[in-house]
């Protein structure tokens, strides 16, 4: 049985683009998810999500893990990119979109056996 702080790092490892958030982007939760997961579908990458309504282990230890006290929390490549206030101000810069898609791009050519 791994602990909640190993599924994190797992979850953060395995999924390059991953966002922790309040419900689900077909069905957000909270409007800070709402607003976060519109700009990241926006990108027109794909990316994993982990509900933290229905994972509490995950919604307590996070934060500490992260040191990001909020939710919704985006993870690139290993990296917390912010919350939604960030990943606001990155969409609207066109920076969210550019590092989306260098994000994907690095994990497709890994998928396909390339060096990224």
């Amino acid at each position: 049985m791994s602990t909640t702080l190993e599924n994190i790092e797992r979850q953060i490892g395995e999924n390059p683009i991953l966002i922790y958030m309040k419900g689900t982007p077909q069905l957000p939760q909270c409007g800070f998810s709402a607003q976060t997961v519109q700009a990241l579908m926006s990108c027109g990458e794909r990316f994993a999500f982990v509900n933290v309504l229905d994972n509490p282990d995950i919604r307590a230890e996070l934060p500490k893990y992260a040191n990001w006290p909020t939710f919704p929390q985006l993870w690139v490549e290993g990296e917390l990119v912010g919350g939604c206030d960030i990943v606001a101000e990155m969409h609207q810069s066109g920076e969210l979109e550019k590092l989306i898609k260098e994000a994907a791009a690095r994990a497709n050519a890994k998928e396909e056996g390339g060096d990224a």
